[in-house]
């Protein structure tokens, strides 16, 4: 039962909720529970009276350190793991809605810059800055924080393509440890990076296979068209860079300008390799898409040169060999669908297991960090899995990806798995 509080009352350990959007507030979700207290001191300053909070959910010692005595109360191993399980897919659930709903809002928010971004140029940069701005918050003071795969309606091809260019080259700039001022520059450039298509016929916005030469120029000309718009709307120095290179290889063999190197800026070669990654996993054409898998391994063993070797080790490191929407075979044969990588142990991502025995929505995420007997066999094709497996993973033909913070939804661990077979 969630009630209200005085923010200078609250204590480590409360499960509380943020009123007034993503955007009003530095902290990856608006519903969490409080881990510390450098967390209370950034809530305190957002000027809050009060805040939302949920006992229920809170974890909070008694008067003589022990646990609340609900916590304490045992009827039984049956009943502790089934409620268990209970409390675990709640978590779940609320964490995937929250981290759902808020790449909603990113695409809500990047639509209205995109939309803006002719007629009123200005309003379009303040909009373009506000989003990357609260996208290296949730960097910056959110912690660990992974990337997570979320759904997405049909027929937003261009926001899914910008958020997933952004939110992989923001996480990729932090390995990296670029600055939160270069991370900026980063985010607002690969928001706005395909800004020349604006202007552009649909049917050279994309270089699709057998194009012809007058409408390869076309498509081409986006580059300088989207720096020309980038400087009406104001952007900064470090965002028009992204958008002047972004198509620039490390081996000169890119447009439009044929620089090599460190000649071209860090921010652009970061943006051109996962623009690349996201376009070989999500083709705006009809040419059929990769895995995430399929797209890594590809990029390691052809884009060597083509790509910045630095930048393209610690992509590879980040999204590890099984990236967020891979499907893949278990150690223990079982099939699975990759959900969420943690970037800092890409080996070990949380899975959605294929068990008949339990309905797909009821079904607890397996984090393999904390399963040492299980771990990854070997990436699948769809084509590949049983059909009553491909039906319960369920993939989607398009790969969307956001930031999730970790530890707040705990996923599944094995004495969790464990209990909820017993239960």
């Amino acid at each position: 039962m969630a009630s209200t509080i005085a923010v200078d009352k609250l204590q480590v350990g409360m499960f509380i909720h943020l009123d007034g959007g993503w955007l009003s507030h530095p902290f990856p979700l608006s519903s969490f529970r409080i881990t510390g207290a450098e967390q209370i001191a950034v809530i305190r300053r957002l000027g809050l009276a009060q805040v939302r909070w949920n006992p229920d959910k809170s974890l909070l010692a008694g008067a003589d350190g022990a646990a609340p005595p609900a916590a304490q109360a045992q009827a039984g191993a049956a009943e502790t793991a089934a409620r268990r399980h209970r409390e675990l897919l709640a978590l779940q659930r609320e964490a995937q809605q929250q981290c759902e709903h808020q790449f909603g809002e990113a695409a809500q928010a990047w639509h209205e810059a995109w939309s803006a971004a002719t007629a009123r140029p200005a309003e379009a940069r303040d909009k373009a800055n506000a989003l990357a701005q609260a996208m290296v918050d949730k960097l910056v003071l959110g912690g660990d924080v992974g990337i997570r795969l979320v759904a997405g309606a049909a027929g937003e091809h261009a926001a899914a393509h910008a958020l997933n260019v952004s939110v992989v080259a923001l996480l990729l700039a932090r390995s990296l440890g670029l600055a939160p001022e270069e991370m900026l520059d980063l985010g607002l450039g690969a928001l706005m990076h395909d800004a020349g298509k604006i202007e552009l016929p649909e049917r050279v916005r994309h270089a699709d296979p057998g194009i012809g030469a007058a409408d390869l120029a076309a498509y081409r000309d986006h580059v300088a068209k989207g720096v020309v718009l980038g400087r009406r709307m104001g952007l900064s120095e470090g965002a028009l860079a992204v958008l002047a290179q972004h198509h620039e290889h490390a081996d000169a063999s890119g447009f439009p300008q044929r620089l090599g190197g460190e000649r071209i800026a860090l921010t652009a070669r970061i943006v051109a390799l996962v623009d690349r990654y996201d376009n070989l996993c999500n083709p705006p054409s009809r040419v059929p898409p990769l895995t995430p898998h399929e797209a890594v391994s590809m990029l390691f063993a052809q884009g060597r040169a083509r790509y910045d070797s630095i930048v393209l080790n610690v992509f590879i490191r980040m999204m590890g060999v099984y990236p967020a929407g891979s499907l893949v075979q278990l150690t223990d044969d079982r099939y699975a669908l990759v959900v969420g990588v943690n970037s800092t142990r890409p080996l070990k991502p949380r899975v959605l297991v294929h068990d008949p025995g339990v309905p797909r929505d009821e079904a607890l995420l397996l984090d393999l960090e904390h399963t040492p007997d299980v771990g990854v066999r070997r990436s699948l094709s769809a084509g590949k899995l049983p059909a009553p497996a491909l039906e319960y993973l369920d993939p989607r033909p398009r790969v969307r990806y956001y930031f999730e913070p970790l530890g707040s939804g705990a996923p599944a661990t094995r004495d969790d798995a464990t209990a909820a077979v017993m239960a």
